[in-house]
Order: structure tokens, then sequence, then C-alpha cells
């Protein structure tokens, strides 16, 4: 298996209230975040889209190799395309190197099947002229199993029908944001479970696994399953082998 940290997505996506931080203190926490996967050699950063702009100025002065990643139309995905474009173009004028989209999950679930088929070609179409990597976040707690196999498949068919091929390993499907609420305790991240059924579905396009990934076996569990890259706000404490008690 290749080096654990060629797969770490290392990610801090709380807002300073969320996190009960003040602007500054959670700035900061961005900065720390970015610095340790410079260091570490994480394959991406991944941080909010107004934070991309001063973590793209961190990044260069450390001349560094790590990627950096960003959420658009985060977390609930029903922003509507216009405004998922918008964010996008922004992120990408501010020096992002990843895309990663919320799907309109509950437009989905309600059958606008033709409207979740044109953000999802408009945005991965952008993404790639733009030069960059983009993900499908499909947000599994949210899904039945039928449903995860069904919108991977609607994935994979607007990406097969309207890119190049040697663009299929730059489009990624992912699991969740992490910020779904569920009830009864159950998971509300990615599980192998959930895994088994996006890859046997994504093929040929990558998978990666977000949201509940805090220790070093899990990891390279979902590795060995077929995932190519994973987000977590445990990097250094899984690549190190060490538990967490983190969210995402």
């Amino acid at each position: 298996m290749k080096d654990l940290r060629e797969f770490m997505d290392s990610t801090y996506l709380k807002t300073a209230e969320q996190a009960g931080l003040s602007e500054v203190e959670n700035k900061k926490v961005v900065t720390e975040l970015i610095q340790e996967a410079i260091d570490e050699h994480f394959k991406l950063a991944m941080i909010r889209p107004e934070e991309v702009k001063a973590g793209r100025a961190l990044v260069d002065q450390h001349k560094a190799k790590v990627l950096l990643g960003t959420v658009i139309d985060f977390p609930a995905g029903d922003g509507g395309l216009e405004a998922k474009l918008k964010e996008a173009k922004q992120a990408v004028e501010d020096g992002v190197d990843e895309l990663d989209y919320v799907v309109d999950y509950k437009a989905f679930q309600k059958g606008l099947i033709d409207q979740v088929k044109e953000e999802v070609k408009a945005c991965t179409l952008y993404g790639l002229q733009a030069g960059k990597a983009v993900k499908w976040i499909i947000e599994v707690a949210a899904l039945s199993h039928t449903d995860i196999i069904k919108l991977t498949t609607l994935i994979k068919n607007v990406v097969l029908s309207n890119c190049k091929e040697t663009d299929y390993d730059k489009v990624f499907v992912k699991s969740s944001t992490g910020f779904y609420k569920t009830e009864g305790g159950k998971p509300n991240g990615a599980t192998i479970e959930t895994l088994v059924l996006m890859i046997e579905n994504a093929g040929p396009l990558p998978v990666k696994a977000a949201g509940g990934i805090r220790d070093r076996q899990t990891a390279i569990e979902m590795i060995t399953l077929g995932v190519k890259r994973l987000g977590t706000s445990s990097a250094k404490v899984i690549v190190e082998g060490t538990g967490s008690t983190e969210n995402y």
C-alpha cells in the first residue's frame, strides 16, 4: 500500500460559530491545519471557500506540493446551479485545486432527475475546464441504499457521457459532508457498507470516503476496499496510528 499520507484530505470545515471560536481563533485553526498538511506531506488540505485565498498564499509561500480543496454549496447542496457555479468560480480565482460540490440530493429524492443531471454536468465541466479535480458529495446518511446506488450511477453516467476518458480519474463520488444530522446515534459519514455500494457503482470514477474516519485501522480498511481519498479531521493521528475523538 502507498503511504497513507497520499490518501489524506486533511479537513477543517467549521465556521467560527460552529466551533465556538472567534473569527481570529478559527482562522488560526485553519492556518494550523494547512501548516500541518504541508509538514506531514498530506495530499490535500480541505477548507471553507472563504479561507482559500489565504490558504493559497501560505502553500505558495512554502513552495509546498500539498493541494488545496474547498466545498461548494455546503452542506445542504440545494442552492441551485447558478449559486454553485458562482461559488466555484470564486474559489478558482482564489487559487483552489479541487472542488467538492454537494449534489442536490434532496432534488434527487424528489425525482427531479434532469435538474440534478444538469447541475452535475455543468459543474463538472466547469471544474475540469478550469483544470481542477471535482468531487460530488452525495450525503450517504440521508439516502437509502437504493438511492446511493442510483445517485452514484447518475453521476457516473453524466461524467461518462460528457467528459473525456482521460478526465474520469479527476471526478470523484464522495460519501459525506460530515455535517448531516442523524438520529439515534446512526453514522453521519462513510461506512464500509455504503462505500461498497459506491465503489461497485462509481467505476471508473474514483470514490472518496469522508466523515467519521478517525483511526488507522478504518482508514486502511477503506483504502483496501478501493477508496482513493479519505476526508478526515484526524489525518495526523491516523497516519501515526493513534485514536481520535474528532467528529469528521
